[in-house]
């Protein structure tokens, strides 16, 4: 067995030990006191009641109703937005969640705490982007509890991947014996817009003394735009860009819970999900209009297909609690052949229907202990945890791409013949932490952690963090944190058998084309992306439920993994006329995020209340380069007004309103200067919704989004749109009912 399957084994079986075999390790230590201490709730309790962290109730849920993603609900929480993971704007429509300019690859997405890596099995273009709708659409939201949301510093005891934040998912548990059918369906207003159909049923209940199980079967289907949608806001000589693509979910998932006795709970689950895409026309950069693209219009171009089996322990002892799990999981990533190079990068190119799949298998084990303690005469909560996630891909399709050398020309760990490739990497990642929530005095609570993590290829990373709490008064908080957190390179970046080339028009401005091209290769010596994240907030409540509060975040973002204007590491005879220029993925220097967040909850009466959150962006921008990060605007202002008219009705009015997004000057991929960059104008979209709850077990909710039809469109498909590269929905009817019984 190796190493690493011992720690697995070792972290599967340690729920398992005796409470008493551990109660006796600690006193007969002799160093730690365990008896008479006062009960502090554990780190990650204490910084989930943080400014920077938001949690969406099954009651937000229903107040605004999402079409089938939750990311349009999670987007309305304060420091969110949707976005790509460069300025480029090149999948449009295919917006991800981003948490304060971060970017979506820097968003760690959970589903009950576990890690969902399945977006990683799609290919990541030269500039970043990945042609994914992201992993929060996994499960329905009616088969939702809560969503927490965590930004900054407190993320950072998450590991790889949370240097934004952390979206954890939370399902219903079988609590109860309980059953729902709910059906919903949204009719856009504008014809060339997509309509939406969507029925789940969740099922959950005892099987015996101590057995209880839960199953979600869910049935979704968005229609694709029209490739008219977006064309007449497009200049004449740009391509024309395609509207939001269609997706068809299948989603079961089944849970099997144990409750072997007080201190012992155990959930076998298992999950089976499949997303087909309705391609509306979307290929990259040349628009719904090419010939290869109107093949396949309405037609399925790529399937996701996700499995997981995972088992889960809660543990509740005399001497602390604990959280572990043993996940497997697998995606299989079906698509038909794509360009690799150049301007039909990510561009359907072939006319047989044929369809290549990229398989990518992960394994994620955990182990979270919070023992209360009494240690220099303070109470405290220490959390020792310990985590792995081992990856490996099988993929003979991404690194066909081939290299533009003489014969005879050799690049050291690259294979010249695409057919000779191993398509086969993997990496593991293995890492340790320890966190002490301390109360210094009855006001002030400290919490310094420490994560270290190894990574097989790009090495080790130390993610220190401090967080303060001080009650000021009765009613006044303030909160500080400082924290570094780390990202380490995925498997594209890493392999040097992963080719992008391009035959002269995508080289970078400062090296242009000497007769036969570029490549970038991936680049096994790469750094982890860090950042130290900085935040002060001040939060105000009162009894009578007022509640107020202030953001301020920092953050100092290095080694970003970019492709770019760094130097060529390889000058070589080309198989054309003049050399070949080959480039790396390589660590970029510096960038920075900085902004505001606030939020205000406001009681009116017992039955009317009205909340609000905003986001402000003070800078995001690489310092290198002086270009935004991605496209995100300015500043973000999301408000609710909510009457509860009766114990059964309620009557819910939100608006959503986006400052201006500043368009990029510099193209990304070549670093050329862009003509006439268009940013895009401030837009409000207000919505109304009502829900009903009746008497005989029905619920019933009417939505109107987007209530004044306010247009937003894509205006092309490349730079030449500025900041113009997404459409938001306009004015739909949504109707959904569910029956509990």
């Amino acid at each position: 067995m190796s190493k690493y399957g011992k720690i697995i084994f070792i972290g599967a079986l340690f729920p398992m030990l005796s409470p008493a075999v551990l109660a006796q390790v600690s006193d007969e230590s002799g160093e730690l006191e365990t008896l008479d201490v006062t009960v502090v709730q554990s780190a990650a309790e204490e910084l989930k009641q943080a400014p920077g962290v938001s949690v969406i109730t099954t009651e937000d849920i229903k107040r605004r109703p999402v079409t089938n993603d939750v990311a349009e609900l999670i987007r309305t929480m304060p420091g969110v937005n949707l976005t790509g993971n460069s300025s480029t704007g090149q999948y449009g429509n295919k917006r991800q969640i981003d948490i304060r300019g971060m970017g979506p690859e820097n968003t760690l997405i959970l589903i009950d705490g576990k890690p969902v890596l399945s977006r990683n099995s799609v290919k990541m273009g030269r500039t970043g982007e990945r042609d994914t709708r992201g992993d929060s659409n996994w499960v329905p939201a009616e088969a939702i509890e809560s969503i927490e949301v965590i930004r900054g510093p407190a993320a950072a005891r998450y590991g790889s991947g949370a240097s934004g934040g952390v979206v954890n998912i939370i399902t219903k548990k079988p609590d109860s014996a309980s059953a729902s059918v709910t059906l919903q369906t949204e009719i856009p207003d504008n014809s060339l817009e997509g309509e939406n159909k969507r029925a789940n049923v969740i099922v959950s209940g005892p099987l015996g003394e101590s057995f209880s199980q839960r199953t979600i079967l869910n049935y979704n289907k968005q229609d694709g735009d029209s490739t008219d949608l977006n064309r007449e806001y497009t200049e004449e000589e740009s391509n024309v860009a395609a509207g939001r693509e269609g997706v068809e979910n299948i989603d079961a998932r089944t849970l099997v819970r144990f409750d072997q006795n007080a201190q012992n709970v155990w959930e076998l689950e298992g999950a089976y999900s499949r997303q087909g895409n309705i391609y509306s026309g979307d290929n990259a950069f040349q628009g719904v209009d090419h010939e290869t693209s109107n093949l396949y219009i309405g037609e399925e171009t790529s399937v996701v297909r996700r499995k997981t089996l995972g088992l889960t322990h809660r543990g509740d002892f005399s001497f602390g609690d604990s959280f572990s799990y043993l996940q497997w999981e697998g995606t299989k990533n079906s698509r038909l052949s794509e360009g690799l190079a150049g301007g039909p990068e990510g561009s359907i190119n072939t006319d047989t229907g044929e369809m290549n799949t990229i398989k990518l298998r992960n394994v994620t084990a955990k182990s979270e202990w919070n023992i209360p303690l009494k240690l220099a005469g303070l109470n405290q909560t220490m959390t020792l945890g310990a985590e792995y996630r081992g990856e490996r891909q099988d993929d003979d399709s991404s690194n066909q791409a081939g290299l533009a050398t003489a014969d005879g020309v050799l690049i050291e760990g690259t294979e010249i013949d695409p057919e000779k490739r191993d398509p086969i990497s993997t990496a593991d990642l293995f890492g340790v932490y320890v966190e002490d929530n301390i109360v210094l005095t009855d006001d002030i609570m400290l919490t310094p952690g420490v994560r270290f993590d190894k990574h097989s290829k790009s090495g080790t990373n130390w993610s220190p963090s401090l967080n303060m709490s001080w009650q000021a008064t009765g009613e006044l908080n303030f909160q500080a944190g400082i924290s570094r957190a780390f990202k380490a390179p995925n498997l594209y970046q890493l392999n040097p058998n992963y080719v992008y080339t391009t035959r002269g028009n995508g080289c970078p401005a400062d090296y242009p084309n000497q007769g036969s091209g570029c490549s970038i290769l991936g680049n096994p010596d790469l750094e982890h992306e860090t950042s130290v994240n900085k935040e002060l907030g001040m939060q105000y409540a009162n009894s009578e439920g007022l509640n107020a509060g202030v953001t301020y975040f920092h953050n100092d973002y290095r080694n970003k993994i970019m492709t770019g204007n760094n130097a060529p590491e390889y000058i070589l005879d080309g198989s054309r006329d003049g050399v070949l220029q080959v480039f790396r993925w390589a660590n970029a220097p510096e960038a920075v995020i900085e902004g505001l967040e606030g939020n205000l909850l406001i009681p009116i009466s017992d039955n009317i209340e009205w909340s609000t959150n905003a986001t402000v962006m003070l800078e995001s921008k690489n310092k290198a380069t002086n270009q935004p990060l991605s496209i995100v605007p300015d500043y973000t202002i999301n408000s609710l007004f909510s009457w509860q008219v009766t114990e059964e009705w309620e009557l819910v009015f939100s608006a959503q309103h986006y400052g201006e997004t500043e368009s990029p000057t510099v193209d990304p991929r070549s670093g050329d200067i862009v003509e006439n960059p268009k940013d895009r104008p401030s837009y409000t979209i207000f919505n109304a919704n009502t829900v009903f709850q009746l008497n005989n077990g029905f619920d019933v909710t009417f939505s109107v989004k987007n209530l004044f039809d306010k247009s937003v469109k894509r205006e092309g498909t490349t730079l030449s749109a500025g900041a113009n590269t997404y459409n938001e929905l306009g004015r739909s009817f949504l109707v959904a009912a569910t029956y509990h019984f």
